[in-house]
């Protein structure tokens, strides 16, 4: 009898965690590109892998890109989705390149709860990407909204580059 107690109870453990990871892969599967952890890791530097692929941050004020005025699109660092445009880049003084608008459609948003409080994650649209968060104390004279993004998730296209396509 313990023995199918056991069992039962083993059975239903098993069934919850397999639950869990059907779960999670459907969510990366809701991307139009999507990719197997090696795939990424051959793909992207290991800092590049580590905020976009596993929810890290780099640190503030490390980035080229935080200072960067240049006219231009910041594209996803791993599958080159435009994301957000220069002219809607802002000094926040956060240490990271921050924007007060996206490019609508490109960037998808969900809820994180990492830090014990929701905060709202920002994601490429395209690939799931994770970029940074978004906050509402941004510059009161446009959205209200700071998209404050990891430069590392970010590549810059100069509006020179775009011309020359």
């Amino acid at each position: 009898m313990k023995k199918i107690t056991l069992l039962l109870v083993l059975s239903l453990f098993m069934s919850c965690n397999s639950s869990a990871q059907k779960k999670e892969n459907e969510q990366k599967e809701d991307f139009p590109v999507t990719k197997t952890d090696a795939e990424w890791k051959a793909e992207l530097s290991e800092m590049e892998y580590y905020v976009l692929r596993e929810a890290g941050t780099e640190r503030a004020f490390s980035s080229a890109l935080n200072k960067n005025y240049e006219k231009g699109v910041y594209h996803c660092a791993a599958c080159d989705t435009p994301l957000f445009k220069s002219e809607h880049k802002f000094d926040s003084g956060s240490g990271w390149p921050s924007f007060d608008k996206e490019i609508e459609g490109n960037v998808a948003f969900s809820t994180d709860y990492e830090i014990g409080y929701a905060r709202t994650e920002e994601h490429c649209a395209t690939c799931g990407g994770h970029l940074g968060h978004v906050f509402n104390d941004g510059p009161k004279a446009t959205t209200g909204k700071r998209h404050c993004i990891n430069g590392v998730a970010l590549k810059f296209v100069s509006e020179d580059n775009n011309k020359d396509e």
